[in-house]
């Protein structure tokens, strides 16, 4: 993949410096960021309609919160601060695995047991990084919790990629079965849909994507991905497909948008929370259509 990242740098640079493309793509961080932003879109909006579906809302921010105890261990067992990744994808994993196996033996609600898990993971996180702050940047938690696009590296777009080709092999073919889960488990049980067992499936999907775009984009926006595009879309749209494709549009072109805006106009607003204005900029405006435009009032998904 490196060769493919220095032709892809190397060819937008050269068409910045052209003229043919905005001037600030002639830098290779702004285009790492943008690649990010390509990908994370569309994998952010996809997943976000179940998230949204299912009622998960603040499950990725539990395991964004995981993270930081990932981080921890992997100080702990000598991986790099910087790149904890085996850490992290194996905490998280196991961490939103209990998660899932204690919502199915407990009446509790999945909002309710997701805060009891967010909150002991934030706590065990942020106290564990009191033991290996000998060792790191304690600016480690800002960087799990907030992210910097426009600092990714390579092994960032590499784990991003693998990340979404493991989601394209295993999400797509199960896709519809979760869907449907999602919205009505009982008749998916009787089309012989194992409810259960899509139902870990799409646990440790979420999970992985979480983990790949808080490295890159922070546990807060990866939250805010998931969530307000759906929102947005789900104002104006009747059916599934509408709804699927309108938020994975609105999540890439925020991501776009955002990263673009403020460095073409020389904007102070850094780019995670440019994102996430843009995205709500899109939610304001479809409230607006649900509520002005009578076509649109009826709109339920």
């Amino acid at each position: 993949m490196e060769a493919f990242y220095v032709w892809l740098r190397e060819t937008i640079s050269t068409q910045a410096t052209a003229g043919v493309l905005p001037s600030v793509l002639y830098y290779e961080f702004v285009i790492n960021a943008l690649f990010c932003a390509i990908v994370i879109g569309p994998l952010l909006g996809c997943v976000g309609t179940m998230i949204v579906a299912k009622r998960m809302a603040f499950f990725s921010q539990a395991i964004g919160n995981a993270a930081l105890t990932g981080v921890a261990i992997g100080v702990l067992i000598g991986e790099s601060y910087t790149a904890p990744y085996v850490s992290m994808f194996s905490f998280c994993m196991l961490f939103g695995i209990l998660l899932n196996y204690t919502k199915a033996r407990t009446k509790m609600s999945s909002d309710a047991l997701i805060g009891v898990f967010l909150s002991i993971s934030l706590a065990v996180g942020a106290s564990m990084l009191l033991f290996v702050s000998a060792r790191v940047n304690t600016h480690i938690l800002e960087s799990i919790m907030f992210g910097s696009i426009l600092t990714v590296n390579n092994l960032d777009m590499n784990v991003l990629l693998v990340v979404t080709l493991i989601t394209l092999i295993v999400g797509l073919p199960l896709y519809n079965r979760m869907l449907l889960g999602s919205l009505n488990a009982s008749l998916a049980q009787v089309r012989g849909i194992n409810v259960q067992a899509v139902e870990y499936i799409f646990i440790i999907l979420v999970t992985i994507i979480t983990v790949a775009c808080v490295k890159i984009i922070g546990a807060v926006l990866v939250e805010a991905l998931l969530l307000i595009p759906a929102a947005a879309a789900r104002n104006i749209c009747r059916s599934l497909g509408s709804f699927v494709y309108t938020t994975m549009g609105i999540a890439t072109i925020s991501c776009i948008l955002g990263i673009l805006v403020p460095m073409q106009w020389d904007i102070p607003v850094p780019s995670g929370g440019a994102i996430v204005l843009v995205a709500a900029a899109f939610f304001i405006l479809t409230t607006i259509i649900r509520s002005v435009v009578p076509a649109f009032r009826e709109a339920k998904v």
